[in-house]
């Protein structure tokens, strides 16, 4: 459905001069030197999303006053909103590039697979907000460089703390390995469960599975020098239940 006119944003008062402002809300990852009606930027979101939320349960049931004091719903405009700032959608404020802070020379000539599994996997489907949960399963073969354990769980939460798609947050999890670690490969494999699917429309209890592959993994197997670490991949992916 379009919009007709010229929408309004709110009232801008700039304090310094960096960060960036725009119709989309305040730009994620940079100092943010701005009052926004004179609030900070995250006190001005958090009200604004307990607004929306409360204008939601208004039209969701009609029949009561959803922020009543004796309501079972009096406090959720707030919940929700601290939800969705600072777990559902904190991805937005994490730069990726910060956890991939990579050991120079740390594999000591170790040329094989490194592959994390069984990730934990909570995102939200961006065409109905319902969860997406499932598991991955990330691994890479070092060039010179690798990264601590824990930030391969780390890059596959702040992609998935995002509204996203499936097929989007395994490239981007495997595009940003693949620049910061710049290794031989890299390959990503993630399988999950659809709640917009399971609660409505189908309502099949299906598994999507999805996977990316970089360098040496996007070769195939004929005459890849790798090709012992792409099976072990493709046996772990097999396993791998979300």
């Amino acid at each position: 459905m379009k919009h007709k006119g010229t929408p309004k944003f709110p009232q801008i008062e700039k304090q310094g001069s960096y960060g960036a402002f725009t119709q989309d809300g305040i730009s994620p990852m940079i100092p943010q030197p701005f009052t926004i009606n004179g609030l900070k930027p995250d006190t001005f979101r958090a009200q604004e999303l307990e607004r929306v939320f409360t204008r939601f349960l208004q039209l969701v049931d009609p029949t009561r006053d959803p922020v009543e004091q004796d309501c079972g719903t009096s406090e959720t405009p707030h919940r929700a909103a601290k939800a969705w700032l600072n777990q559902w959608a904190a991805g937005y404020n994490q730069d990726p590039m910060e956890i991939m802070k990579v050991v120079e020379d740390g594999a000591e000539g170790y040329h094989s697979s490194v592959c994390v599994e069984e990730i934990e996997v909570y995102s939200h489907c961006e065409h109905h907000l319902a969860p997406i949960i499932g598991k991955a399963l990330v691994a890479y073969i070092p060039n010179g460089k690798i990264l601590g354990l824990s930030k391969l769980n780390r890059l596959v939460d702040v992609y998935a703390r995002r509204l996203q798609v499936q097929e989007r947050l395994t490239t981007q999890i495997a595009d940003a390995l693949d620049a910061g670690l710049e290794p031989h490969g890299v390959a990503v494999f993630i399988r999950a469960r659809h709640l917009c699917m399971e609660s409505r429309g189908v309502r099949q209890n299906s598994v999507t599975s999805t996977q990316a592959f970089k360098g040496v993994f996007a070769e195939g197997l004929k005459d890849n020098p790798y090709e012992m670490e792409m099976r072990l991949f493709m046996e772990r992916c097999a396993s791998l239940k979300a």
